[in-house]
């Protein structure tokens, strides 16, 4: 704890000292991210393949650092406009005042990042927060160590601690760098997990933002195409294994649909992946606690009586490559349907008409994403305006996440505060209010003794 309180206290002197920093600077710290994954990209996706297992460069590249080089190149396209004084229009009873709202670095800001996507969801909130000016402390996961590992040292060498530095440790060490008095602090994982970051950082009033999971409906609507919906689920179902905090959880899909739904992701499943077993671009389940996890829910699924159809036979001993399973009309009271899967489990419930879909929906928590599907803009309107969710990608899934000027976040249960774009860069941003008073000052008219000028004044103020 003192060396963490040490590296803390460091970065804090130096954001007090320094309270603001050049637009020149904040580049310079970006394009040091930038040049990071340029110069060690291989050797850094060699150890996300050998932390899960199995998962191939190029599904790092798609998944991890395709999001996270955009996100470079705009942070370093527009930091310079996004740090600027924004003026702000002064009412007339201020006049001739003027007012602006001036952006400045929050401090200190801490990140603690999870296993799924160990680069794009550590290194992105931690460049969006130096573009801003202030100084990081991340704690990856615990549960990549070798990924964990390089970026500690990678940045060690890129960065002065008291820039940007990087914390390792199990989940003691996590809980201890959430009980610090960060000027921000930024958490992506579970929603359980969440609540404990919270409760710690409330201790002493740090602000957060909170970026959970939970379930990501899919909406397949009566007028949807199933070959085109069935593919674009599967592939966000299916990309990182399940292992996504957007990826569909599950569908809600027009009663008598379940046979055609089933047979086109049948067909959408053998697409992309011809096989599971050994295939590279299908990713492991990180660990054995969680493949066990997966293979209980199916399990109890299978008890109850549910419709199971799973692509492929289970791989050899060891293997965690769990192949894509869809579940047919599961009952309601499975852990299925209660828990984040958060694995290639998909299961599926017929609703009768898209307002059941709707009332579904809206008697669960609010999700983190949701994904409609067809061509019936009067059911999708209805939709969008009958439900709310951190975002929506229509006849789509996950690509909101990928839209450099969408906002990301959740709500509710699926968490709070949103990044990505200039909505995250202001994240991390103090918006200081200042007016600046010119030599006659209005305000001098409502000063006291309160007589008659003054009744005059508050008279003619309630005409404006």
């Amino acid at each position: 704890m003192t060396e963490l309180r040490s590296l803390f206290d460091a970065q804090h002197r130096a954001s007090r000292e320094t309270a603001d920093l050049s637009v020149a600077e904040r580049r310079d710290r970006v394009r040091r991210v930038q040049r990071l994954l340029d110069q060690h990209g291989e050797a850094i996706s060699a150890a996300v393949e050998a932390d899960f297992g199995v998962r191939s460069a190029a599904l790092t590249e798609v998944a991890d650092l395709l999001v996270l080089r955009s996100l470079l190149k705009q942070l370093l396209h527009r930091v310079e406009a996004w740090s600027r004084p924004v003026r702000v229009r002064t009412p007339l009873q201020l006049k001739p005042a003027r007012a602006f709202v001036q952006r400045q670095p929050l401090g200190v800001v801490g990140v603690i990042s999870p296993w799924n996507y160990p680069l794009q969801l550590s290194l992105g909130p931690a460049a969006t927060a130096l573009a801003a000016g202030n100084r990081v402390m991340l704690k990856p996961s615990e549960l990549t160590p070798r990924t964990s590992a390089l970026l500690a040292e990678l940045i060690r060498q890129a960065f002065a601690p008291e820039e940007f530095t990087v914390v390792q440790g199990d989940a003691d060490v996590a809980a201890r760098f959430a009980s610090l008095p960060f000027d921000h602090l930024f958490f992506t994982g579970s929603t359980a997990v969440g609540r404990k970051v919270a409760q710690a950082a409330a201790a002493n009033l740090t602000p957060t933002t909170l970026e959970l999971g939970g379930k990501s409906p899919c909406i397949v609507d009566a007028s949807a195409d199933l070959e085109k919906a069935a593919l674009r689920i599967a592939h966000g179902k299916l990309l990182n294994a399940g292992q996504t905090c957007i990826a569909p959880d599950y569908v809600l899909l027009p009663r008598g649909r379940e046979d055609a739904f089933a047979a086109a992701w049948q067909r959408a499943v053998a697409r992309l992946f011809p096989r599971f077993d050994g295939n590279p671009d299908y990713a492991s389940i990180l660990g054995e606690g969680h493949l066990a996890r997966l293979r209980a829910l199916l399990q109890e699924a299978k008890d109850s009586g549910a419709r199971i159809e799973q692509a492929a036979a289970a791989g050899p001993p060891g293997s965690r490559q769990l192949a894509p399973a869809l579940v047919i009309g599961p009952d309601a009271g499975l852990r299925l349907l209660r828990e984040e899967i958060f694995g290639p489990i998909l299961p599926v419930l017929p609703c009768d008409d898209g307002d059941e879909a709707i009332r579904y929906i809206n008697a669960r928590p609010r999700p983190l994403a949701l994904y409609w599907f067809g061509t019936d803009t009067a059911a999708r309107d209805r939709v969008l305006a009958r439900t709310v969710s951190g975002g929506v990608t229509v006849n789509d899934t996950l690509m909101h996440i990928v839209h450099d000027n969408l906002p990301f976040g959740g709500v509710g249960e699926s968490g709070w505060g949103s990044y990505h774009g200039e909505v995250g860069f202001l994240r991390f941003t103090q918006q200081k209010a200042v007016l600046v008073q010119s030599r006659w000052s209005a305000g001098a008219m409502i000063y006291p003794p309160y007589g008659q000028r003054f009744r005059r004044m508050m008279k003619l103020l309630r005409l404006l």
